[in-house]
Protein backbone atom coordinates (compact mmCIF):
# COMPACT_ATOMS: atom_id res chain seq x y z
CA UNK A 1 0.00 0.00 0.00
CA UNK A 2 1.51 3.40 -1.24
CA UNK A 3 -0.10 6.77 -0.42
CA UNK A 4 0.89 9.92 -2.50
CA UNK A 5 3.66 10.22 -0.39
CA UNK A 6 5.84 7.31 -1.33
CA UNK A 7 5.11 5.91 2.04
CA UNK A 8 4.33 2.61 2.31
CA UNK A 9 2.80 -0.24 4.12
CA UNK A 10 3.86 -3.75 3.67
CA UNK A 11 1.30 -6.68 4.81
CA UNK A 12 3.13 -8.95 6.28
CA UNK A 13 1.03 -12.00 6.79
CA UNK A 14 3.50 -13.02 9.68
CA UNK A 15 1.80 -11.51 12.53
CA UNK A 16 5.11 -10.67 14.45
CA UNK A 17 6.64 -9.38 10.79
CA UNK A 18 3.48 -7.29 10.83
CA UNK A 19 2.97 -5.81 14.41
CA UNK A 20 6.86 -4.66 13.89
CA UNK A 21 6.51 -3.15 10.37
CA UNK A 22 3.20 -1.02 11.52
CA UNK A 23 4.37 0.37 14.75
CA UNK A 24 7.49 1.57 12.83
CA UNK A 25 5.08 3.44 10.93
CA UNK A 26 3.03 4.86 13.81
CA UNK A 27 3.82 4.20 17.47
CA UNK A 28 0.72 6.41 18.59
CA UNK A 29 -1.49 3.49 17.42
CA UNK A 30 0.25 0.80 18.87
CA UNK A 31 -2.39 -0.65 21.12
CA UNK A 32 -4.60 -0.88 17.71
CA UNK A 33 -1.43 -2.37 16.20
CA UNK A 34 -1.25 -5.21 18.69
CA UNK A 35 -4.90 -5.99 18.81
CA UNK A 36 -4.79 -6.50 14.98
CA UNK A 37 -1.90 -8.91 15.12
CA UNK A 38 -2.90 -11.03 17.89
CA UNK A 39 -6.11 -11.34 16.01
CA UNK A 40 -4.16 -12.78 13.25
CA UNK A 41 -2.13 -15.08 16.28
CA UNK A 42 -5.22 -16.21 17.57
CA UNK A 43 -7.50 -17.28 14.08
CA UNK A 44 -4.46 -19.46 13.30
CA UNK A 45 -5.53 -21.64 15.75
CA UNK A 46 -9.62 -21.27 14.13
CA UNK A 47 -10.79 -23.54 11.75
CA UNK A 48 -13.57 -21.28 9.97
CA UNK A 49 -14.78 -24.11 7.58
CA UNK A 50 -16.67 -25.65 11.21
CA UNK A 51 -19.39 -23.11 10.55
CA UNK A 52 -19.86 -24.70 7.26
CA UNK A 53 -19.51 -28.66 7.88
CA UNK A 54 -23.09 -29.63 8.00
CA UNK A 55 -26.33 -27.64 7.07
CA UNK A 56 -27.36 -25.73 10.16
CA UNK A 57 -31.41 -26.03 8.97
CA UNK A 58 -30.41 -30.33 10.06
CA UNK A 59 -28.49 -29.52 13.14
CA UNK A 60 -30.25 -31.13 16.05
CA UNK A 61 -29.90 -30.58 19.72
CA UNK A 62 -26.64 -32.84 19.67
CA UNK A 63 -24.69 -31.20 16.91
CA UNK A 64 -25.54 -27.57 18.03
CA UNK A 65 -23.84 -29.22 21.96
CA UNK A 66 -20.96 -30.51 19.40
CA UNK A 67 -20.46 -27.19 17.48
CA UNK A 68 -20.58 -25.41 20.60
CA UNK A 69 -17.94 -27.17 22.20
CA UNK A 70 -15.87 -26.27 19.30
CA UNK A 71 -16.36 -22.59 19.03
CA UNK A 72 -15.63 -22.27 23.23
CA UNK A 73 -12.30 -21.47 23.16
CA UNK A 74 -12.67 -18.92 20.23
CA UNK A 75 -15.47 -16.99 21.55
CA UNK A 76 -13.23 -13.95 22.33
CA UNK A 77 -11.90 -13.31 19.21
CA UNK A 78 -15.10 -14.23 17.15
CA UNK A 79 -17.15 -11.62 19.00
CA UNK A 80 -14.10 -9.10 18.79
CA UNK A 81 -13.94 -9.24 14.70
CA UNK A 82 -17.29 -11.02 14.18
CA UNK A 83 -19.49 -8.12 12.83
CA UNK A 84 -16.76 -5.62 12.92
CA UNK A 85 -15.74 -4.33 9.47
CA UNK A 86 -12.19 -3.24 7.49
CA UNK A 87 -13.44 0.03 7.04
CA UNK A 88 -15.05 0.88 10.70
CA UNK A 89 -11.32 -0.60 12.43
CA UNK A 90 -9.51 1.43 9.88
CA UNK A 91 -11.24 4.73 10.93
CA UNK A 92 -9.88 4.12 14.49
CA UNK A 93 -6.20 4.64 13.52
CA UNK A 94 -4.75 7.98 14.18
CA UNK A 95 -2.26 7.82 11.49
CA UNK A 96 -3.66 8.75 7.76
CA UNK A 97 -1.65 6.03 6.34
CA UNK A 98 -3.16 3.56 8.54
CA UNK A 99 -6.84 4.69 8.38
CA UNK A 100 -6.76 4.58 4.48
CA UNK A 101 -4.63 1.50 3.79
CA UNK A 102 -6.04 -0.97 6.52
CA UNK A 103 -9.59 -0.78 4.66
CA UNK A 104 -8.24 -1.34 1.31
CA UNK A 105 -5.63 -4.15 2.78
CA UNK A 106 -8.42 -6.79 1.74
CA UNK A 107 -9.97 -5.15 -2.09
CA UNK A 108 -13.03 -4.05 -0.25
CA UNK A 109 -13.55 -2.23 2.91
CA UNK A 110 -16.86 -3.69 3.62
CA UNK A 111 -15.14 -6.95 4.44
CA UNK A 112 -15.46 -8.53 8.05
CA UNK A 113 -12.51 -8.44 10.05
CA UNK A 114 -12.89 -12.13 11.00
CA UNK A 115 -12.48 -13.26 7.54
CA UNK A 116 -9.59 -10.39 6.86
CA UNK A 117 -7.59 -11.62 9.73
CA UNK A 118 -8.25 -15.43 9.25
CA UNK A 119 -6.89 -14.51 5.42
CA UNK A 120 -3.81 -13.54 6.67
CA UNK A 121 -3.58 -16.27 9.29
CA UNK A 122 -4.17 -19.09 7.24
CA UNK A 123 -1.69 -17.70 4.23
CA UNK A 124 0.70 -17.60 7.16
CA UNK A 125 0.02 -21.24 8.28
CA UNK A 126 -0.07 -22.54 4.80
CA UNK A 127 -3.58 -23.26 4.97
CA UNK A 128 -3.74 -20.69 1.98
CA UNK A 129 -2.26 -20.06 -0.98
CA UNK A 130 -2.11 -19.47 -4.89
CA UNK A 131 -3.21 -21.98 -6.71
CA UNK A 132 -0.10 -22.86 -9.25
CA UNK A 133 -1.19 -22.27 -13.15
CA UNK A 134 -3.91 -20.06 -11.79
CA UNK A 135 -7.65 -20.91 -12.32
CA UNK A 136 -7.43 -23.12 -15.03
CA UNK A 137 -5.00 -25.75 -13.61
CA UNK A 138 -7.54 -25.17 -10.27
CA UNK A 139 -10.33 -26.06 -12.15
CA UNK A 140 -8.07 -29.14 -14.44
CA UNK A 141 -6.97 -30.83 -11.45
CA UNK A 142 -10.77 -31.25 -10.07
CA UNK A 143 -11.81 -32.53 -13.69
CA UNK A 144 -8.96 -34.93 -13.68
CA UNK A 145 -9.97 -36.05 -10.78
CA UNK A 146 -13.96 -36.41 -11.49
CA UNK A 147 -13.21 -38.80 -14.26
CA UNK A 148 -10.90 -40.48 -12.11
CA UNK A 149 -13.61 -41.84 -10.01
CA UNK A 150 -15.61 -42.33 -13.15
CA UNK A 151 -17.58 -39.11 -13.46
CA UNK A 152 -18.45 -38.11 -16.91
CA UNK A 153 -18.47 -33.75 -18.54
CA UNK A 154 -20.34 -32.44 -20.97
CA UNK A 155 -18.71 -29.34 -22.26
CA UNK A 156 -20.82 -26.98 -24.70
CA UNK A 157 -24.32 -28.21 -23.07
CA UNK A 158 -25.95 -25.59 -21.96
CA UNK A 159 -28.56 -25.54 -19.51
CA UNK A 160 -32.35 -24.63 -20.87
CA UNK A 161 -34.55 -26.10 -17.72
CA UNK A 162 -34.76 -28.16 -15.18
CA UNK A 163 -37.66 -30.40 -15.71
CA UNK A 164 -39.90 -31.67 -12.97
CA UNK A 165 -42.29 -34.36 -12.61
CA UNK A 166 -45.11 -34.63 -10.44
CA UNK A 167 -46.67 -37.40 -8.08
CA UNK A 168 -50.07 -38.38 -7.97
CA UNK A 169 -51.56 -37.97 -11.72
CA UNK A 170 -50.35 -34.11 -11.38
CA UNK A 171 -52.03 -33.51 -7.80
CA UNK A 172 -48.35 -34.70 -5.50
CA UNK A 173 -45.69 -33.78 -4.76
CA UNK A 174 -43.01 -32.32 -7.53
CA UNK A 175 -39.23 -33.57 -8.38
CA UNK A 176 -36.90 -32.45 -10.03
CA UNK A 177 -36.26 -34.96 -12.93
CA UNK A 178 -34.30 -34.01 -16.03
CA UNK A 179 -32.42 -31.65 -17.36
CA UNK A 180 -33.04 -30.20 -21.27
CA UNK A 181 -30.20 -28.67 -23.12
CA UNK A 182 -30.56 -26.14 -25.55
CA UNK A 183 -29.84 -28.95 -28.34
CA UNK A 184 -33.12 -30.45 -27.15
CA UNK A 185 -31.49 -33.39 -25.50
CA UNK A 186 -32.44 -34.26 -21.94
CA UNK A 187 -31.07 -36.07 -19.51
CA UNK A 188 -32.94 -38.03 -16.48
CA UNK A 189 -31.45 -37.75 -13.22
CA UNK A 190 -31.99 -38.82 -9.52
CA UNK A 191 -30.90 -35.99 -8.08
CA UNK A 192 -30.02 -32.90 -9.88
CA UNK A 193 -27.56 -30.69 -8.07
CA UNK A 194 -27.05 -27.48 -9.47
CA UNK A 195 -23.69 -25.41 -8.94
CA UNK A 196 -24.71 -22.88 -11.91
CA UNK A 197 -25.91 -19.25 -10.92
CA UNK A 198 -28.85 -19.04 -8.18
CA UNK A 199 -30.84 -16.76 -9.69
CA UNK A 200 -30.75 -18.40 -12.59
CA UNK A 201 -31.56 -21.53 -11.53
CA UNK A 202 -34.36 -20.51 -9.89
CA UNK A 203 -35.90 -18.03 -11.50
CA UNK A 204 -34.70 -19.19 -14.89
CA UNK A 205 -34.12 -22.68 -15.13
CA UNK A 206 -37.15 -23.42 -13.20
CA UNK A 207 -38.85 -20.32 -14.06
CA UNK A 208 -39.71 -18.93 -10.98
CA UNK A 209 -42.66 -21.39 -9.45
CA UNK A 210 -40.68 -22.81 -6.27
CA UNK A 211 -39.83 -19.92 -4.09
CA UNK A 212 -41.15 -17.87 -1.27
CA UNK A 213 -40.88 -14.53 -0.20
CA UNK A 214 -37.61 -14.89 1.55
CA UNK A 215 -35.93 -16.40 -1.39
CA UNK A 216 -37.39 -13.39 -3.72
CA UNK A 217 -35.87 -11.05 -1.38
CA UNK A 218 -32.46 -12.72 -1.51
CA UNK A 219 -32.48 -11.59 -5.31
CA UNK A 220 -34.02 -8.52 -5.25
CA UNK A 221 -30.86 -6.46 -4.96
CA UNK A 222 -30.28 -5.52 -1.73
CA UNK A 223 -27.53 -7.62 -0.95
CA UNK A 224 -24.13 -6.74 -1.58
CA UNK A 225 -22.90 -8.56 -4.26
CA UNK A 226 -19.09 -7.41 -6.10
CA UNK A 227 -19.23 -6.66 -9.77
CA UNK A 228 -15.59 -6.15 -11.37
CA UNK A 229 -14.06 -4.64 -14.11
CA UNK A 230 -10.56 -5.87 -14.93
CA UNK A 231 -7.87 -4.67 -17.43
CA UNK A 232 -5.55 -7.64 -18.28
CA UNK A 233 -1.91 -6.79 -20.39
CA UNK A 234 0.73 -9.23 -21.43
CA UNK A 235 3.61 -7.11 -21.18
CA UNK A 236 7.00 -7.82 -22.72
CA UNK A 237 9.20 -6.92 -19.40
CA UNK A 238 10.32 -8.76 -16.36
CA UNK A 239 8.17 -7.27 -13.10
CA UNK A 240 9.21 -10.18 -10.98
CA UNK A 241 11.60 -7.49 -8.77
CA UNK A 242 8.17 -5.68 -8.02
CA UNK A 243 5.60 -6.90 -5.70
CA UNK A 244 3.10 -8.68 -7.18
CA UNK A 245 0.22 -6.54 -5.44
CA UNK A 246 0.19 -3.13 -4.54
CA UNK A 247 -2.23 -0.64 -3.73
CA UNK A 248 -1.85 2.88 -4.68
CA UNK A 249 -3.71 5.43 -2.91
CA UNK A 250 -4.51 8.59 -4.59
CA UNK A 251 -4.75 12.82 -3.45
CA UNK A 252 -6.77 13.28 -6.67
CA UNK A 253 -9.21 10.68 -8.02
CA UNK A 254 -9.31 9.20 -11.54
CA UNK A 255 -12.52 9.31 -12.51
CA UNK A 256 -13.12 5.70 -14.16
CA UNK A 257 -16.43 4.59 -15.37
CA UNK A 258 -19.07 7.25 -13.96
CA UNK A 259 -16.66 6.57 -10.32
CA UNK A 260 -14.27 8.73 -8.97
CA UNK A 261 -11.13 6.01 -7.66
CA UNK A 262 -9.33 6.95 -4.95
CA UNK A 263 -7.39 3.79 -4.91
CA UNK A 264 -5.99 1.42 -7.95
CA UNK A 265 -4.41 -1.86 -6.98
CA UNK A 266 -2.38 -3.51 -9.64
CA UNK A 267 -1.44 -7.43 -9.59
CA UNK A 268 1.58 -8.75 -11.69
CA UNK A 269 2.12 -13.06 -11.71
CA UNK A 270 5.82 -13.35 -12.32
CA UNK A 271 5.34 -15.35 -8.94
CA UNK A 272 4.21 -17.54 -11.42
CA UNK A 273 6.29 -18.80 -13.73
CA UNK A 274 3.43 -20.54 -15.94
CA UNK A 275 1.84 -17.53 -16.47
CA UNK A 276 3.99 -15.93 -18.96
CA UNK A 277 6.67 -16.77 -21.07
CA UNK A 278 10.14 -15.77 -19.69
CA UNK A 279 11.16 -11.93 -19.60
CA UNK A 280 7.38 -11.32 -19.89
CA UNK A 281 4.85 -10.28 -16.84
CA UNK A 282 0.75 -10.52 -16.65
CA UNK A 283 -0.42 -7.64 -15.08
CA UNK A 284 -3.47 -6.85 -14.25
CA UNK A 285 -5.77 -4.23 -12.47
CA UNK A 286 -9.64 -4.37 -11.21
CA UNK A 287 -12.20 -2.10 -10.25
CA UNK A 288 -15.06 -2.46 -8.84
CA UNK A 289 -18.19 -1.82 -11.39
CA UNK A 290 -21.67 -0.88 -11.11
CA UNK A 291 -23.62 -3.32 -13.27
CA UNK A 292 -25.97 -0.91 -14.78
CA UNK A 293 -23.81 1.56 -15.92
CA UNK A 294 -22.78 -1.07 -18.08
CA UNK A 295 -25.82 -2.79 -18.91
CA UNK A 296 -27.54 0.57 -20.14
CA UNK A 297 -24.63 1.19 -23.31
CA UNK A 298 -24.51 -2.82 -23.67
CA UNK A 299 -24.88 -3.39 -27.60
CA UNK A 300 -24.14 0.66 -28.76
CA UNK A 301 -21.00 1.71 -29.87
CA UNK A 302 -20.17 3.33 -26.61
CA UNK A 303 -19.77 0.39 -24.68
CA UNK A 304 -17.28 -0.56 -26.99
CA UNK A 305 -15.77 3.14 -26.28
CA UNK A 306 -15.85 2.97 -22.47
CA UNK A 307 -14.29 0.10 -22.55
CA UNK A 308 -11.27 1.60 -24.07
CA UNK A 309 -11.57 4.50 -22.74
CA UNK A 310 -10.76 2.39 -18.72
CA UNK A 311 -8.04 0.62 -20.28
CA UNK A 312 -6.22 3.86 -21.30
CA UNK A 313 -6.96 5.52 -18.46
CA UNK A 314 -5.28 1.94 -16.41
CA UNK A 315 -2.29 1.81 -19.02
CA UNK A 316 -1.95 6.02 -18.89
CA UNK A 317 -1.66 5.32 -15.01
CA UNK A 318 1.02 2.44 -15.29
CA UNK A 319 3.45 4.08 -17.80
CA UNK A 320 3.71 6.76 -15.03
CA UNK A 321 4.40 4.14 -13.03
CA UNK A 322 7.02 2.35 -14.67
CA UNK A 323 8.44 4.28 -17.83
CA UNK A 324 8.48 2.57 -20.72
CA UNK A 325 5.69 0.56 -20.39
CA UNK A 326 3.72 1.53 -23.28
CA UNK A 327 5.90 0.67 -25.89
CA UNK A 328 5.95 -2.92 -24.04
CA UNK A 329 2.33 -3.92 -23.57
CA UNK A 330 1.20 -6.89 -26.42
CA UNK A 331 -2.05 -8.18 -25.13
CA UNK A 332 -4.66 -5.83 -23.70
CA UNK A 333 -8.06 -7.63 -22.18
CA UNK A 334 -10.97 -5.66 -20.95
CA UNK A 335 -13.62 -7.51 -19.14
CA UNK A 336 -16.27 -5.63 -18.03
CA UNK A 337 -19.11 -7.09 -15.30
CA UNK A 338 -21.38 -7.85 -18.68
CA UNK A 339 -18.78 -10.33 -19.59
CA UNK A 340 -18.43 -12.06 -16.35
CA UNK A 341 -22.09 -12.64 -17.02
CA UNK A 342 -22.10 -13.73 -20.46
CA UNK A 343 -18.91 -16.39 -19.41
CA UNK A 344 -20.15 -17.58 -16.04
CA UNK A 345 -24.19 -16.93 -16.42
CA UNK A 346 -23.15 -15.00 -12.93
CA UNK A 347 -26.14 -12.47 -11.49
CA UNK A 348 -24.84 -9.12 -11.75
CA UNK A 349 -21.50 -10.43 -13.42
CA UNK A 350 -20.61 -10.97 -9.34
CA UNK A 351 -17.62 -12.72 -8.69
CA UNK A 352 -17.79 -14.12 -5.34
CA UNK A 353 -21.32 -14.32 -5.06
CA UNK A 354 -22.88 -12.31 -1.73
CA UNK A 355 -20.02 -10.53 -0.01
CA UNK A 356 -19.83 -11.32 3.43
CA UNK A 357 -20.38 -8.35 5.59
CA UNK A 358 -21.94 -7.41 8.45
CA UNK A 359 -25.44 -7.11 6.84
CA UNK A 360 -24.89 -10.66 5.52
CA UNK A 361 -22.87 -12.64 8.79
CA UNK A 362 -26.11 -13.38 10.28
CA UNK A 363 -27.38 -15.53 6.62
CA UNK A 364 -24.05 -17.30 7.28
CA UNK A 365 -24.23 -18.44 11.07
CA UNK A 366 -28.38 -19.34 10.93
CA UNK A 367 -27.57 -21.17 7.37
CA UNK A 368 -29.29 -20.69 4.04
CA UNK A 369 -31.45 -23.60 2.42
CA UNK A 370 -29.77 -25.44 -0.19
CA UNK A 371 -32.99 -26.47 -1.07
CA UNK A 372 -36.10 -24.45 -2.98
CA UNK A 373 -39.63 -24.84 -1.40
CA UNK A 374 -41.85 -27.58 -2.91
CA UNK A 375 -39.13 -29.28 -5.26
CA UNK A 376 -37.77 -32.36 -3.71
CA UNK A 377 -34.15 -33.79 -5.41
CA UNK A 378 -32.94 -30.46 -6.33
CA UNK A 379 -29.97 -29.07 -4.46
CA UNK A 380 -28.43 -25.59 -4.61
CA UNK A 381 -23.99 -25.40 -4.84
CA UNK A 382 -21.69 -23.14 -5.35
CA UNK A 383 -21.54 -19.79 -4.49
CA UNK A 384 -25.07 -18.50 -3.93
CA UNK A 385 -25.54 -20.57 -0.92
CA UNK A 386 -23.77 -18.46 1.82
CA UNK A 387 -22.55 -15.60 1.97
CA UNK A 388 -19.17 -14.94 0.58
CA UNK A 389 -19.11 -17.79 -1.79
CA UNK A 390 -15.37 -17.77 -2.52
CA UNK A 391 -13.49 -20.90 -3.91
CA UNK A 392 -12.66 -21.72 -0.12
CA UNK A 393 -16.21 -21.36 1.03
CA UNK A 394 -17.45 -23.42 -1.81
CA UNK A 395 -15.24 -26.45 -1.12
CA UNK A 396 -16.04 -26.22 2.52
CA UNK A 397 -20.04 -26.52 1.78
CA UNK A 398 -19.00 -29.78 -0.11
CA UNK A 399 -20.57 -32.13 2.53
CA UNK A 400 -23.89 -30.26 2.43
CA UNK A 401 -24.16 -31.30 -1.24
CA UNK A 402 -24.56 -34.63 -0.40
CA UNK A 403 -28.20 -36.33 -0.65
CA UNK A 404 -27.88 -38.31 2.12
CA UNK A 405 -27.59 -34.73 4.29
CA UNK A 406 -30.24 -33.39 2.61
CA UNK A 407 -33.94 -34.49 2.68
CA UNK A 408 -36.18 -32.21 1.30
CA UNK A 409 -37.52 -31.10 4.56
CA UNK A 410 -37.23 -31.01 8.09
CA UNK A 411 -40.18 -31.08 11.39
CA UNK A 412 -39.95 -27.60 13.09
CA UNK A 413 -38.14 -28.38 16.40
CA UNK A 414 -40.86 -28.78 19.40
CA UNK A 415 -40.37 -27.26 22.80
CA UNK A 416 -39.24 -30.26 24.04
CA UNK A 417 -36.13 -30.86 21.68
CA UNK A 418 -34.92 -27.22 22.68
CA UNK A 419 -35.28 -28.07 26.28
CA UNK A 420 -32.65 -30.92 25.51
CA UNK A 421 -30.41 -28.85 23.44
CA UNK A 422 -30.08 -26.70 27.21
CA UNK A 423 -29.40 -29.28 28.34
CA UNK A 424 -26.85 -30.91 26.53
CA UNK A 425 -25.38 -27.43 25.53
CA UNK A 426 -25.20 -27.34 29.51
CA UNK A 427 -23.70 -30.42 30.14
CA UNK A 428 -21.04 -30.14 27.76
CA UNK A 429 -19.65 -26.40 27.95
CA UNK A 430 -21.16 -25.61 31.74
CA UNK A 431 -23.11 -22.80 32.64
CA UNK A 432 -20.55 -20.27 31.50
CA UNK A 433 -19.50 -21.74 28.79
CA UNK A 434 -23.50 -21.70 27.74
CA UNK A 435 -23.41 -18.21 28.69
CA UNK A 436 -20.54 -17.36 26.45
CA UNK A 437 -21.90 -19.36 23.73
CA UNK A 438 -25.25 -17.68 23.24
CA UNK A 439 -23.30 -14.07 24.04
CA UNK A 440 -21.67 -15.52 20.72
CA UNK A 441 -25.08 -16.11 18.78
CA UNK A 442 -26.21 -12.94 19.57
CA UNK A 443 -23.38 -10.83 18.81
CA UNK A 444 -23.17 -12.81 15.43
Amino acid sequence: MVDPGGRTLIVYCDPDRLEAHLKELSPADGRLIEALCEGVRRFTRFDMSLLAQQPRTLMGPLDWARLGSKLLPHVGPLAQWGLLSARAFGARFKDPLLRRAVPQMFAWPEILMMAALSLLAYTYTGNAGFPAGASLEFSRSIERHYRELGGQIHYKSEVERILTHTDGGGVGRQWAAEVRLYSDDEHRADYVISAADGRGTVFDLLDGRFVNRGIKRLYDGHLPVYSQVQISLGVDRDLSAEPHWVTYLLDRPLTIAGDERYEIGVKNYCFDPSLAPAGKSAVIAMLTAHYHYWQRIYGHRLYDTEQSQVSGIIIDFLANLYPGLRAQIEVVDEAMPLRYERYTGNWLGSSCGWLLTTQTMPMMIRGMSKTLPGLHNLFMAGQWVEPGGTVPMVCALRPQCDPVNLPSGRAPVRDDQELEYLDIMRAALGDAGLAHFHELCRVL
